[in-house]
């Protein structure tokens, strides 16, 4: 098993508040917008220093979605930036209707997603934000694991033309990417090859996914350890040439079951190559107010429970 340094600890909302400063001086196209959440958006440096291109929205996230789709529509990049929940189940007819059907060049950023918002509780713990928004043709999904991935998604998705939902978190995480590393949109990253079982993770889980992997390795099992940071499109090739190799599956992510990452690698691996197979996921719940790292081991996805999954996956080869 691979060891990987901990370059520090930063939450992944500041890269995407540095993400989105560097493309704004880099291209006078990028429009950004807010729901009266600028400081949590980390979006103060970019609107200190592009003030005309800079947009606050209020508490109207409705109406932020049309007007970046317009914006869109004129040949403007609006990077449109409010809390995960507000950012898809409040606003979806808009997505929907304005930027998806429309095929609109909006980058929807949506931050303090899933169980690790901690204390805001379950009303704003969004937990079903990747499936609505995977499920609209034409939308990119992308669920970066870092500080320095989120930033250069950010960067990347300045260079992509078409609708894309980019999430990110509000929790201190640990960071373990390369800060130089480039972003390309719906590619895999293999943190460490192995042959018993593949564990496909995305977002905070990732870390959660290499701390199982070297606990498995400890039990004399070789984990690959795969980085799904786009959840759509998906990495078809990357999956597939995986489970072949290791025989069986585990998928990771801070989201429910229905609808998020493993549901669409089981979706592929039951056309393509029917594998046993095993999600580390919220079991049809809701969240609640609390400690990160304490919802995290409530609602089952800390690293034992990764490690548990690969081994009633390894157990059914």
């Amino acid at each position: 098993m691979k060891s990987f340094e901990i370059l520090g600890n930063k939450d992944t909302r500041s890269g995407f508040g540095e993400g989105l400063f560097e493309i704004g001086n880099q291209n006078p196209n990028v429009i950004a917008m807010c729901a009266d959440l600028t400081g949590s958006l980390m979006m103060d440096a970019f609107k200190n220093a592009h003030p005309e291109r800079f947009f606050q929205a209020g508490i109207a996230e409705a109406n932020m979605m049309g007007v970046a789709a317009g914006l869109a529509l004129g040949g403007k990049i609006p990077f449109v930036g409010t809390f995960a929940n507000f950012a898809t189940g409040r606003v979806y007819d808009q997505i929907r209707q304005s930027i998806a059907y429309s095929n609109a060049n909006v980058k929807i950023c949506a931050s303090h997603a899933g169980l690790t918002l901690g204390e805001d509780g379950a009303t704003h713990q969004i937990l079903e934000d990747l499936g609505l928004m995977k499920m609209l043709p034409g939308m990119t999904v992308i669920n970066p694991c870092d500080f320095n991935q989120t930033k250069a998604a950010t960067i990347a998705i300045a260079n992509f033309n078409g609708p894309v939902y980019l999430r990110f978190g509000r929790p201190k995480w640990p960071v373990f990417m390369p800060d130089n590393q480039p972003f390309v949109i719906g590619k895999a990253i293999t943190l460490s090859e192995g042959t018993d079982v593949s564990i496909f993770a995305t977002g905070h889980l990732v870390w959660k996914a290499i701390q199982a992997g070297q606990t498995l390795a400890e039990k004399g099992i070789s984990a690959e350890i795969i980085n799904i940071h786009t959840i759509k499109p998906l990495d078809v090739e990357a999956v597939l040439a995986s489970a072949k190799k290791t025989g069986c599956v585990v998928t990771a992510e801070e989201h429910q079951m229905n609808g998020g990452l493993g549901d669409s690698i089981a979706q592929l691996l039951s056309r393509k190559m029917p594998t046993p197979f095993e999600m580390v996921a919220v079991n049809d719940s809701f969240g609640e107010s609390g400690k990160p790292e304490e919802l995290l081991v409530k609602y089952g996805l800390e690293s034992s429970d990764i490690v548990s999954a690969a081994e009633r996956a390894i157990a059914r080869k």
